[in-house]
């Protein structure tokens, strides 16, 4: 068995000194999809925010550990750079910025190097064309103007054209329509190898059509209440988290 890409020990998270996370363990291996669910409110944006650094959440116990190297004090660039890439729920809009200069900025700033201009536009043109996305956008300013869907297939590329060890998309399909999820998907696909790994936050199954899922987490109460197989996401779906914490209260009688 590979030695871990991601491990979560014991972490527990405060918002302004409200504990929404207490005493995560999480364990994911290079080439795995890993799918996190639960209930609105649960912690589940709050987890992948910590594992991204984000300061606003405060981590009051535990540690996260990418390949071995402990990063729980690092900031978000440290990670960013050691390979960790988070997909936002809202992306935000940066005029003054293109698409193409945001891109090129960020791979430099990962790789320590600037990529070359004509190597990089070719990779770029390749990638945007799979995601059926305007070549014009390339140099349009970062998420101006751009639909709800062009933002989240954005977001996929930025994911493709920076190759991070760990991919963290939090609910990356929210609001899109039947077409704009496959080619999400799609880009899933292709980014997906036996060397890096995903950690996908969904309430549509939708996305998970057509990619392989190791292994189904459950959040709530501020800790992972469930973890599965691909079987427990139609169980979700078909009968809601309900009919699990009913599952929990039973096996706790006993």
């Amino acid at each position: 068995m590979s030695s871990p890409l991601l491990e979560i020990l014991d972490l527990s998270v405060a918002v302004e000194d409200k504990v929404i996370l207490d005493g995560v363990n999480l364990t994911i291996r290079p080439g795995e999809v890993h799918v996190l669910m639960g209930p609105n409110g649960t912690g589940k944006s709050t987890l992948v925010s910590a594992i991204m650094g984000d300061p606003r959440y405060t981590i009051l116990r535990g540690r996260i550990l990418l390949e071995g190297r402990d990063i729980t004090e690092e900031k978000a660039d440290a990670r960013a750079r050691a390979g960790v890439f988070l997909s936002f729920q809202a992306p935000e809009e940066i005029p003054g910025v293109t698409l193409e200069n945001f891109l090129r900025t960020a791979r430099g700033a990962v790789d320590g190097r600037q990529p070359k201009i004509l190597k990089f536009r070719k990779e770029l043109q390749e990638q945007m064309a799979a995601l059926d996305m305007d070549p014009s956008y390339a140099e349009r300013y970062l998420n101006t103007g751009f639909s709800g869907g062009e933002k989240k297939k954005a977001e996929i590329l930025q994911m493709l054209m920076l190759h991070p060890r760990l991919a963290l998309l939090d609910e990356t399909d929210s609001g899109l329509d039947v077409d704009a999820v496959r080619t999400v998907t799609k880009g899933i696909r292709a980014f997906r190898t036996g060397r890096n790994g995903l950690l996908i936050i969904t309430h549509n199954a939708r996305i998970l059509d057509g990619l392989d899922v190791d292994v189904v987490h459950v959040l709530n109460g501020g800790r992972i209440a469930r973890t599965g197989e691909r079987e427990l996401i139609s169980r979700i779906t078909k009968n809601g988290f309900g009919v699990l914490e009913k599952e929990v209260r039973s096996h706790e009688r006993l």
